[in-house]
């Protein structure tokens, strides 16, 4: 092997194993993460009650948790869900790139109050060709397993109640 052939073969090598780290970077935050802080199983992690029915939820406060959101899981036990937090309240618009499972999404404004609610369809190709819009000024998401904000009358001007460690983590996030 000439060189230059090995060269070019040195360099696939080291894209190619760079392209599997960031690879399996973006796949860990689908994993279960039961034992790190924030995952929707802990104990005492953060909660969404909704008419009187609460959530175990995982924090997304950061542009990336948000940009990554569900995107991957296979499978949302029932119960648990994402809550999506920002600094301040803006329209928001949400996708179903790159998730397997329906999805259920209530936007919830400032005042803690529902804004909109919707049921993403998982989209063929995973594109996130369609969005979701709270077409209002939203400053939380919540997303839960499909059916389950209809089976507990969630609806907008349903009044959301968050746990303490949600309620710091919200205050804690970054911009949009």
């Amino acid at each position: 092997m000439s060189h230059r052939t090995h060269q070019v073969r040195s360099r696939h090598a080291v894209l190619i194993s760079a392209a599997l780290g960031l690879l399996g970077a973006l796949a860990a935050g689908c994993q279960d993460r039961s034992g790190e802080a924030g995952h929707a199983d802990r104990a005492n992690g953060p909660q969404v009650t909704i008419n009187g029915r609460t959530w175990r939820v995982e924090l997304a406060t950061t542009e990336f948790q948000r940009y990554q959101g569900l995107s991957g899981r296979r499978e949302l036990p029932e119960g648990t869900g994402m809550l999506f937090a920002y600094r301040s309240a803006a329209v928001l618009d949400f996708c179903m790139r790159g998730c397997y499972i329906p999805i259920d999404i209530a936007f919830i404004g400032p005042d803690l109050r529902v804004v909109a609610v919707h049921t993403m369809a998982v989209e063929p190709d995973m594109a996130g060709r369609v969005a979701y819009s709270s077409r209002q000024p939203a400053q939380f998401a919540m997303e839960v397993p499909a059916g389950e904000l209809a089976r507990n009358g969630v609806t907008p001007g349903a009044r959301v109640a968050f746990s303490e460690e949600a309620q710091a983590a919200a205050k804690a996030a970054d911009s949009p």
